[in-house]
Formats: structure tokens, C-alpha cells, sequence
């Protein structure tokens, strides 16, 4: 079944070759990026600080938060069996914020299954929708 959702998970595309493809995303205050989905294992780079929430389509609420300190990554593997559920983000602080997204287009994702996401501890990422805080 071919997905309906946007696969673009930025607003720029900021580079590409045949192994990732480099996006960013910038939210205003209250600013919102639509429904997207990711169909390959991933980077997220927060370089500055920033608070956002997301929400699973479905989801009656905004499940997951996220603040980030400088330097905040988080690492996700979507897994072979399927995009991520479609989802959106809206920036929940007061100033403007850029992030970047570094798929990973080349490498076959080394799990059939999505696994919880994993951070380097710059911040707090609580995925309400899969039970924990990474």
C-alpha cells in the first residue's frame, strides 16, 4: 500500500548523495510541520535548544516531547517492515528553532521492527505512545 503522507521529513533539502540525504526543519513559535512519514533509519541533530512535541496520526494527543539542550541527537531506527507511523511536530517554545534530519538512504536498516529511539542525553525525549523516556 503506497503512503499518502510526505516522506520529506524537513522543510530544505540541505544535501544529498546515494547514502543520506541531509534536511532541515524550522519552526517559529507555535509554528507546525504537517503529517510526514520516515522511511529510513535517521539522525536528528538539535543544535540549539528547544522544546516541541509531536503527535502519532491517531493519537487524540501531542504523545511526544521533546526538550533539547545544544547539541541534542537522537538516533531512530524505522526498521524494514514499515514507514513510521505518520506524525507532526509543532515547536511549544518561545523562539525559533532549527533541526536536522540525516537519513540514513543507502544502508538496508539492520532491524525489521522499529526500535525505541536512542539519545546522547542533551535533553529529555518522553515517547508517550511507546511507554518510555530515551
Amino acid at each position: 500500500m503506497e503512503s499518502t503522507y510526505p516522506s520529506a521529513p524537513g522543510d530544505t533539502l540541505v544535501f544529498e548523495n546515494d547514502r543520506v540525504r541531509v534536511w532541515s526543519m524550522t519552526l517559529e513559535p507555535g509554528g507546525m510541520f504537517d503529517f510526514h512519514q520516515h522511511h529510513y533509519d535517521h539522525v536528528v541533530l538539535w543544535p540549539d535548544s528547544g522544546q516541541a512535541e509531536a503527535q502519532n496520526l491517531g493519537d487524540p494527543g501531542w504523545g511526544i516531547s521533546l526538550a533539547a539542550e545544544p547539541g541534542f541527537v537522537l538516533f531512530q531506527t524505522v526498521g524494514t517492515a514499515e514507514p513510521l507511523t505518520p506524525h507532526r511536530i509543532r515547536n511549544v517554545g518561545d523562539t525559533a528553532v532549527t533541526h536536522y534530519i540525516i537519513e540514513l538512504i543507502s544502508e538496508r536498516s539492520p532491524s525489521e521492527q522499529r526500535l525505541p529511539g536512542e539519545t546522547n542525553g542533551r535533553g529529555t525525549f518522553v515517547d508517550g505512545n511507546s511507554g518510555g523516556q530515551q
